[in-house]
């Protein structure tokens, strides 16, 4: 697999080997081992599944004290991935990092605890799957406004949908005056 480092601390952009043929394809989207070998060492105790239709934006989410590692990717349909970091004693605190998952690039996108993650669906569907390093808890959940000026994402959608909950996000600068 070849393994891109990207501006932020542990954000990386992993592309897996694909085996294709006239019958299909064959790709390993994880191996315990090869994934330590590039940092990823964390155990995953929790695989989640999500379907998307097109314009849906999901996030930005974090947890504030049980903080969860993601690998993500796309087995169907394509979304555009971001994770933006959140640590105020972080030199690259505010900045983040966007890449096209999609069903034909079988890129993953591996985000590490302590970062806030989104998405938003550029195909008709999207099936999105990520690992997770630590269980979910409701109610240690915390949000980043979708479209925070500080930050500036510059998604590739303008009127997306999203929920009511993600509608309501802290902007940065809210959320680390909360801290």
């Amino acid at each position: 697999m070849k393994v891109i480092e990207t501006v932020l601390p542990g954000v990386l952009i992993i592309e897996p080997k694909v085996f294709g043929d006239h019958r299909g394809f064959f790709v390993e989207t994880f191996q315990c081992e090869r994934y330590r070998e590039v940092g990823i060492s964390q155990p995953f105790v929790q695989d989640n599944h999500s379907r998307s239709q097109r314009g849906v934006l999901r996030g930005l989410h974090f947890q504030r004290t049980r903080p969860q590692g993601k690998l993500v990717r796309v087995s169907r349909g394509a979304v555009y991935d971001v994770a933006v970091d959140i640590d105020p004693a972080s030199p690259t605190c505010g900045q983040y990092v966007g890449v096209e998952l999609n069903e034909e690039n079988q890129r993953q996108l591996w985000v590490p605890p302590g970062y806030a993650h989104g998405f938003c669906v550029l195909s008709d569907i999207a099936d999105f799957q990520y690992k997770c390093t630590d269980y979910y808890f409701p109610d240690d959940e915390g949000g980043l406004l979708w479209n925070d000026p500080t930050v500036a994402i510059d998604w590739p959608i303008a009127q997306p949908l999203l929920s009511a909950k993600d509608q309501q996000n802290p902007t940065l600068t809210q959320l680390l005056d909360e801290a």
